[in-house]
């Protein structure tokens, strides 16, 4: 006979406010099966885990039902609470009646009785509740990060400095991210590149750190503490092993009219080329598009210049370099694949197609930077002169009404400070320059960053328009007319502007999604990834191993960026720490008896947990058959529960929420 002890919480007044919990507690005591039922204001608080644990003992109670809060906020706590007193922590449910019935209803008496109607059916599957086992499987003492931005280059260094190794995985040439191409950060104005280079050069020099650059993931296997990646190695026509980026190739190559992607395209590098200065690593690399001596090989002519190969004193110009995938296993990922602004081609209004001085502030800050096309000096890119009026234009494609189809409706978070910092550089630098903002909100929320803004108002004199610039028109003379509108004065200006400076909206980067579906992980309707809970586990993706850094979670600014890097790299240092980890037991689970072998469950399973063998059945008269029967990994099993839907023979079950146990809930429900 079950002994259940139902225990009410008021959560404050999240629950009590809406539900009479009293009410709740008297109705579930009279449950047959229930032997105690209360209610207290926190049952999460340790004065409340102590009196269930007290009840667990002291009434030999053989399952707990817990009517509070979400189990996805306070399960654990309550399954660890069980355990404590020595009860299988699986004997525990929680029925939600805080997300579920008094946040969602107004009406006491209604929330009251749909309350006790989930505390029912919770009882009901306690009752066949079975204790559970966790399985254990080792873990692989290596970490993966995707992304070699500042958000991957600090959580590999943290997870190197706890030793263990760490594989960086980056698509471009070099690490560095964005953060490689600013000029100087705000609030405090200090050198980008002073700051992320010497992180570049540490990473490099780490010897528990291997750079993967130029590469990508293309497919994953496995499960937390036992991953399998294969990563693509683009060919890149160096030979690694041997360029000691000396620079001499690029010195001798004619080809000089390749758009240069790292400087975004404001002016030509050559078709053998290193990004920048301090790239890590300083790799020489080929585009094959331009190069003169591979656009004649793919001709059948191999005579056509090949100028780096003859100046290469070290021989590591390769030429039939072919791309390479290898396979490496991994006992954590974690995910830093950044942003990238917002494509600026469909905001027509602002003229950004029809003018070379209508920029991106991204590109804005290429040519502030003394390593960026114009060496620093800032020059309007149609005729190389000093600019002496700039329009800098807020939240170009952020904060977008709902049915837009061009931007996106959150706020990208840094448009406000870099556009700030922009403008305070070219008065600082250009005195004589006028500098005007037309903004919605000015947006200040981090430590210093509202006294930024005042600085750049008082101190430098920029102007701040609050408003909207309705279309930016190129005029015969070269200047830009800037019409807005001021609702502070309540009228129309027209501005004549030398340039003007876009504040695209950042979004995920373009591999976010394809590498989501490889990682069968979460997204949001943005791209981003979606944390498995936005305040207890903000760091972490709802599929385990696989932690989250940076602004592939979300937009945010540098300081930010880091310091959740450094917080998924502890999640990931608390992995692997373990030799074993304790797999959930609540996994889908084959009658094989019942199993036809249609393949139904292994189509349908989103983690690959699920396969099929053959297996030798007795047969009658002594006979054998062989089947073939699914099976399931436990480790990668997620208990989603698709598989026994989609099980035609009702073969496939889940542990802990078997089909019998749903269905005594439903029951419940119905007869209630």
């Amino acid at each position: 006979m079950e002994r259940i002890g139902v225990f009410v919480c008021h959560c404050g007044t999240n629950i009590a406010g809406t539900v009479d919990v009293e009410k709740v507690a008297e109705e579930l005591g009279k449950v047959d099966g229930v032997v105690y039922s209360t209610h207290y204001t926190y049952m999460c608080s340790s004065a409340g885990q102590k009196m269930i644990e007290d009840h667990i003992k002291d009434d030999k109670l053989t399952g707990v039902v817990l009517c509070s809060c979400s189990p996805r906020m306070h399960e654990k706590t309550f399954r660890s609470c069980a355990e404590r007193a020595g009860l299988n922590p699986f004997k525990v449910e929680v029925a939600n009646i805080r997300e579920q019935t008094s946040w969602v209803m107004k009406d006491i008496e209604q929330a009251t009785q749909k309350a006790i109607a989930l505390g029912k059916a919770a009882v009901a599957k306690t009752i066949l509740d079975t204790p559970l086992t966790p399985g254990e499987t080792m873990v692989t003492k290596r970490a993966l990060v995707i992304g070699g931005g500042i958000a991957g280059i600090t959580a590999a260094l943290d997870i190197a400095d706890a030793g263990f190794p760490v594989d960086i995985v980056e698509k471009d040439y070099t690490v560095g991210g964005k953060m490689a191409k600013l000029d100087k950060t705000f609030p405090t104005l200090d050198c980008a590149s002073c700051i992320v280079t010497p992180k570049m050069t540490e990473v490099s020099q780490n010897p528990n750190i291997r750079i993967l650059s130029y590469s990508e993931v293309c497919g994953v296997r496995g499960y937390i503490g036992n991953f399998e990646i294969d990563i693509k190695r683009h060919a890149r026509y160096v030979d690694e092993t041997k360029c000691t980026g000396c620079g001499a190739c690029v010195e001798k190559c004619p080809m000089k009219k390749v758009p240069n992607a790292f400087n975004l395209n404001l002016n030509n590098r050559k078709a053998i080329d290193i990004p920048f200065a301090q790239a890590v690593p300083k790799i020489a690399n080929i585009d094959a598009n331009y190069c003169l001596h591979m656009s004649a090989l793919a001709k059948g002519k191999d005579n056509v210049c090949g100028m780096c190969t003859k100046v290469c004193g070290v021989g590591a110009i390769k030429f039939d370099q072919k791309e390479e995938v290898i396979t490496e296993k991994y006992g954590a990922i974690i995910v830093a694949t950044g942003y990238n602004p917002i494509s600026l081609e469909k905001f027509d209004e602002y003229a950004y197609s029809q003018s070379p001085d209508v920029v991106s502030s991204l590109e804005f800050e290429r040519l502030c930077n003394a390593s960026g096309p114009t060496n620093g000096h800032l020059l309007r890119p149609s005729d190389g002169k000093e600019p002496k009026n700039i329009v800098f234009v807020q939240c170009v494609g952020s904060r977008c009404s709902a049915d837009s189809t061009k931007g996106n409706e959150y706020c990208s978070k840094i448009c406000c400070m870099y556009t700030a910092k922009h403008a305070i550089l070219t008065r600082d630098h250009y005195p004589d320059t006028n500098c005007y903002v037309f903004y919605i909100d000015v947006r200040t929320p981090g430590k210093l960053f509202d006294e930024f803004y005042r600085r750049a108002v008082e101190q430098y004199g920029v102007h701040y328009i609050k408003g909207q610039v309705g279309k930016v028109t190129p005029q015969s003379d070269g200047t830009l007319d800037v019409q807005g509108s001021d609702l502070i004065l309540n009228k129309q200006v027209h501005i004549k502007a030398d340039m003007v400076v876009l504040a695209a909206s950042i979004e995920a980067d373009k591999s976010a999604r394809p590498l989501a579906t490889m990682l069968t992980t979460s997204m949001d309707n943005n791209d981003f990834f979606l944390e498995a809970h936005a305040k207890l586990r903000p760091v972490e993706s709802p599929t385990a191993g696989i932690f989250l850094a940076g602004c592939c979670q979300g937009p945010k600014d540098i300081p930010e960026t880091v310091a959740q890097s450094s917080g998924a790299a502890a999640k990931a240092i608390c992995l692997l720490v373990k030799d074993k980890l304790k797999n959930d037991p609540c996994t889908a689970q084959p009658d094989e008896n019942a199993c036809n072998g249609c393949g139904q469950c292994v189509n349908v399973c989103p983690y690959g947990a699920i396969s099929y063998i053959d297996k030798d059945f007795r047969g009658p008269n002594r006979t054998t058959i062989t089947r073939h029967v699914s099976q399931v990994n436990s480790a990668m099993c997620h208990g989603c529960g698709a598989c026994t839907v989609a099980c035609p023979s009702g073969a496939m079950d889940l542990k802990g929420f078997s089909n019998k146990q749903i269905l005594a809930e439903v029951d419940s429900i119905l007869s209630f």
